[in-house]
C-alpha cells in the first residue's frame, strides 16, 4: 500500500507551450490523497492547460507528472484510466441515444472485457448490478431508462460522473462540473462531488468561488500560467497576493 505521506498526483517543473506561447511556467504541485482539491485562478490563468496536462490530454512541454510516486509523463489518456485515473471534462461526452443505464452498463463493460471482446453471457448480470449501483450513487435512479438525450444539463454531467466512476478510480478529475448548470444543478452537483471525495481523491477545476471555498480542502490558484498560492480555503482568503490578482475581482 502506497504511504500516505506520497503525494498522490505530483508535478514538477511543468511547462506548456503553444508555439511562442507559454500557457504554463514552471509548475510544481503536489496533492495528497484522500482530499478534495480545487485548482482556481482568474481567466487566462492556465487551468484548463494544466488540468489536461495532469489529465493526460497532452503531454507536457517540459517537467514531469507523478502518479503514486511513478512517472507517468506521456502516458495517452487511456493508460490513466487503466492506472486509476479517471476525468470529466467541461463538454458533456455520454451517448445521447443511450439510455442512462446503458450509457454506465458500456463504460462498465469497457473495464471489465477490454480485451475480450465476446463477453460471456453470466457476466451481463453483474454488470447490470454494478451500472444500477453506480446510478444510485449519482442520484440518477429514477432516470434510468431515459436516453441521455432526454436529461437535463445537470443529470448529463452527473451521468457522465457515473461513467467515469465505472473505472473505480483512486483520482478523478473534474472540468469545471458545474459549468452550465443552474443554480438548483449547482448545488447538487457540488454535494455530489463532496460525497464522491469522502471515498477517493478528487481534483477539479472551477471559476465558481464560493462554492469551492465551501466544500475544498485544498485549494491551488494559478495566475497568468504560473503558481501563485496554495493552502486551505481560510489560508486562500487570508492570502494577500491572491486577494490581489484574484478575488479582489468578484
Amino acid at each position: 500500500m502506497m504511504p500516505q505521506s506520497t503525494p498522490i498526483l505530483q508535478a514538477k517543473a511543468v511547462t506548456q507551450r503553444f508555439g511562442r506561447f507559454t500557457a504554463l511556467k514552471n509548475i510544481n504541485v503536489s496533492f495528497d490523497r484522500n482530499k478534495l482539491t480545487a485548482i482556481i485562478g482568474p481567466n487566462g490563468a492556465g487551468k484548463s492547460t494544466f488540468f489536461n496536462v495532469i489529465s493526460g490530454a497532452f503531454p507536457p512541454t517540459e517537467g514531469q507528472i507523478f502518479y503514486n510516486g511513478q512517472e507517468i509523463t506521456g502516458y495517452k489518456q487511456h493508460e490513466f484510466a487503466r492506472i486509476g485515473i479517471s476525468k470529466s471534462f467541461q463538454i458533456t461526452n455520454v451517448f445521447k441515444d443511450l439510455s442512462a443505464h446503458e450509457n454506465v452498463r458500456v463504460a462498465n463493460q469497457m473495464r471489465t472485457s477490454r480485451y475480450n471482446i465476446l463477453t460471456p453471457r453470466g457476466n451481463f448480470k453483474a454488470l447490470h448490478a454494478q451500472a444500477d449501483e453506480l446510478l444510485e450513487k449519482v442520484g440518477l435512479s429514477k432516470v434510468a431508462s431515459k436516453r441521455a438525450s432526454e436529461l437535463a444539463h445537470g443529470q448529463q454531467r452527473a451521468l457522465e460522473i457515473a461513467m467515469a466512476l465505472a473505472s473505480t478510480p483512486e483520482l478523478l478529475l473534474l472540468d469545471e462540473p458545474t459549468a452550465g448548470m443552474s443554480p438548483e444543478e449547482t448545488v447538487f452537483m457540488m454535494d455530489l462531488i463532496h460525497r464522491l471525495s469522502q471515498e477517493r481523491t478528487v481534483i477539479l477545476v472551477e471559476h465558481k468561488m464560493k462554492l469551492v471555498m465551501g466544500i475544498c480542502e485544498h485549494l491551488i490558484v494559478l495566475h497568468h500560467g504560473e503558481f501563485l498560492a496554495q493552502g486551505t480555503p481560510e489560508e486562500i482568503r487570508a492570502n494577500e497576493e491572491v486577494r490581489r490578482v484574484y478575488l479582489g475581482q468578484n
